[in-house]
C-alpha cells in the first residue's frame, strides 16, 4: 500500500525530511515529477504523492514518514494497495543514477519475518 498522511497531521514537518523520494510535501505546496508541476494535493496538510512514495522500499526496512511521526498519522493508504515489485520498480524510476540492491529485510518491510 501507499502510504498517506491523515487529517490527523499537525504540520510538524518532521517527515518530510526523511522521505528518500521526495514525496512529501507541505500543505499548499505544488508538487513535481518528470520536470511537470502539479497543483497540491492538499491545503490544509502534510501530504504522500501517490506516484512518488515506494514505501521506501529500495531503501529502508520501513516507511520512515511513520517512524518520525509523533501523532502517527502516516498509515497504509487503504485504497493503494501495491506490490513490492512495483515499489521496487519505481524507486529504481525515481532514482535512475543509484544502484539498488535486490529487496531484503534491510531494505523492504515485504521481507520482514
Amino acid at each position: 500500500m501507499a502510504t498517506m498522511i491523515t487529517e490527523e497531521c499537525i504540520n510538524c514537518g518532521a517527515c518530510e525530511p526523511e522521505c528518500p523520494n521526495v514525496a512529501i510535501y507541505a500543505g499548499g505546496a505544488q508538487w513535481e515529477l518528470d520536470g511537470i508541476t502539479h497543483e497540491p494535493i492538499s491545503n490544509d496538510f502534510f501530504y504522500i504523492v501517490l506516484e512518488k512514495c515506494t514505501e521506501c522500499v529500495g531503501h529502508f526496512d520501513k516507511e520512515q514518514c511513520a517512524a518520525v511521526c509523533p501523532v502517527d498519522c502516516c498509515l497504509p493508504d487503504p485504497n493503494h494497495v501495491e506490490t513490492e515489485e512495483i515499489l521496487f520498480e519505481r524507486a529504481k524510476k525515481l532514482h535512475p543514477g543509484k544502484q539498488f540492491a535486490e529487496p531484503s529485510a534491510v531494505t523492504s518491510h515485504f521481507q520482514k519475518n
